[in-house]
């Protein structure tokens, strides 16, 4: 398999607990959600963009000022708030064909087009001793679990952050994955997933109120 055929999914709730009606609150001047499909339309290597959704603002919004956005409706029974993202997506990449699909979220606004051809090139150059990739951000800092026991350093030992090894966290914000592997494993990420490093202020992810302030205040910066 070649993966010629891309496909971005965005799955965008209507609702939001902590930060309400964020995915289509205005962040400079336009709709959150308006800044990831942008940023996907952007990318020469994605042949459509797919957003799943509930929320009759965002139909509404992508009909009006994205014709080529294509809407799936969300059904009922995966509208709850407990539901699964890859329970969505099994869904989605039912409807939609496709060898390669990318999932990203509205709520990271600041992800560049150049970032998620760069992951698109590296898991085509790899593949298939890699089988699906994820993003990542690099922490070298002193970590501890809530038993108060190191992670990733020796308290008898002071090293500098910097000369600590380096651990990842998953930053959600892309994967890049193949049907099958969703319906064999019921998770975006194969056996054999590729870490894909991106900045860290790039990754910023809207969960709380103050993580919106920041990432419009990064993004006033960057324009």
């Amino acid at each position: 398999m070649k993966l010629e055929s891309i496909v971005a999914l965005v799955p965008m709730r209507h609702d939001s607990k902590r930060v309400p009606g964020k995915n289509y609150r205005p962040m400079c001047a336009k709709p959150l959600y308006a800044h990831i499909i942008e940023t996907l339309l952007r990318c020469p290597e994605i042949n459509q963009v797919v957003v799943d959704t509930d929320s009759p603002i965002i139909i509404d919004g992508l009909a009006k000022d994205y014709p080529q956005v294509t809407i799936l409706l969300r059904p009922d029974h995966l509208c709850a708030d407990t539901t699964p993202t890859n329970e969505i997506l099994v869904h989605d990449t039912g409807q939609v064909p496709a060898d390669l699909y990318l999932q990203t979220h509205a709520t990271n606004p600041l992800l560049k087009s150049e970032t998620i051809s760069r992951a698109i090139q590296d898991l085509r150059k790899f593949y298939p001793e890699y089988d699906s990739l994820f993003s990542v951000t690099r922490l070298q800092t002193r970590l501890w679990d809530q038993l108060g026991r190191a992670i990733n350093h020796n308290p008898a030992i002071l090293l500098r952050t910097q000369d600590l090894p380096p651990v990842y966290e998953e930053n959600s914000c892309l994967y890049l994955f193949m049907r099958e592997t969703l319906l064999t494993r019921r998770n975006r990420l194969g056996e054999r997933p590729l870490m894909f490093e991106m900045d860290a202020l790039e990754a910023t992810d809207i969960d709380e109120e103050h993580d919106f302030v920041l990432a419009e205040s990064l993004m006033q910066q960057q324009k």
